[in-house]
């Protein structure tokens, strides 16, 4: 048996009406960027999400930076962030001209570890960035409350966190803004790369429009210098077509990941994710703990079974990040972590008799 990772072949077959049909509208109306299947999308995400406004903009990564950047974050400034994560979360600070700060992970939820935050804190830092990782909220009620009584923002990446909520209140919705991508792989995924930002704040909404199309919010006049990070119209019309069954799916995911702790939960080598109390963990990675974590990966792979690594090394312990001069003892949990951590396939289409191959072959690699 095969078992990819993510299977947008038959997510796409599912729904191929509805998609090929999408895709032929904006030919015919050569509506490419921007246009009403951009102005569509945001309203019905808008709606459906319940958020004030959405600012589709060309990814994930630009999403972050036009944020920082309309709120007025630059050099001298200090950013704090996760130290597990996709880089788009610490170099979009870079790239805004402020420093990056890594705090460590929560050693049962990966999320930033809110104890460690405060400590992070210098007169320097005017945001933080929190990522809610793989599906799950991190513990957004004490970060927001240290945020308000430090006079800082509030970002938050949901990039991997479409539709999750903790107590109640969806992701991107706390903090002053939330950033999205949708690329393909994502919960809501296009067929390229896109992205975009959703606020409350009226202003702020205006400055990231205005930001993401040139500094212009009408053609031709230019009220500031911008950047070119505008949703191209097939990207739209395909998020628009799948809008419908981002809820279903995530139930979906939701049963997956119940099934994967069923066939899994005998297995003493594995750690399965713990779910934060009062959360939904909309699993955009199902992502275990497991000893030999190599030799089971490329087990996985002889068997037909393609995993991911989220993330192979910890974002300070990068290349990149040299210059900042961390080691993994600054970050004890995330860099013991990295070792060990190993996702698997998780998708709405993925079967209960997939999810058992993959459990009994886990199974069997311990026996060997």
């Amino acid at each position: 048996m095969n078992v990819p990772f993510v299977d947008l072949k038959k997510q796409y077959q599912d729904i191929k009406p509805a998609i090929d049909k999408a895709i032929q509208d904006v030919v015919e109306h050569t509506a490419f960027i921007g246009g009403k299947y951009v102005k569509a999308f945001e309203q019905q995400f808008a709606e459906l999400y319940g958020v004030k406004h959405v600012i589709a903009c060309a990814n994930g990564t630009d999403s972050l930076y036009i944020l920082m950047k309309m709120l007025g974050i630059g050099a001298g400034d200090e950013v704090i962030t996760v130290a597990n994560s996709w880089i788009s979360s610490s170099e979009t600070i870079t790239q805004a001209g402020a420093q990056p700060v890594f705090v460590d992970i929560h050693p049962d939820y990966y999320s930033m570890d809110e104890s460690l935050l405060e400590q992070a804190i210098t007169p320097r830092t005017k945001a933080i960035i929190l990522v809610h990782l793989q599906g799950q909220m991190a513990n957004i009620e004490a970060i927001e409350k240290l945020c308000k009584a430090k006079g800082i923002y509030l970002i938050e990446d949901c990039a991997q966190s479409h539709f999750s909520e903790y107590k109640g209140i969806r992701a991107g919705l706390t903090g002053i803004a939330g950033s999205f991508s949708f690329y393909p792989g994502k919960n809501l995924g296009a067929y390229g790369d896109a992205g975009c930002i959703i606020t409350n704040d009226d202003v702020l909404a205006n400055k990231c429009r205005m930001y993401a199309n040139h500094g212009s919010l009408v053609k031709h006049k230019h009220e500031i210098e911008g950047i070119n990070s505008r949703m191209d119209g097939l990207q739209a019309a395909v998020l628009s077509a799948k809008l419908p069954h981002i809820l279903q799916w995530t139930e979906q995911r939701i049963a997956n990941a119940a099934l994967y702790a069923k066939y899994l939960g005998d297995i003493k080598e594995v750690i399965l994710p713990a779910v934060r109390p009062e959360s939904k963990h909309t699993y955009h990675v199902y992502m275990i703990r497991a000893e030999r974590r190599d030799e089971l990966m490329a087990y996985l792979k002889e068997h037909g079974i393609e995993t991911a690594l989220h993330y192979p090394v910890i974002l300070p312990l990068l290349k990149a990040y040299s210059h900042l001069g961390y080691t993994s003892e600054d970050f004890p949990v995330a860099a013991a972590y990295q070792d060990t951590i190993l996702s698997l396939p998780m998708y709405p289409e993925l079967t209960e008799e997939q999810i058992a191959y993959v459990a009994e072959t886990i199974a069997a690699f311990y026996k060997l």
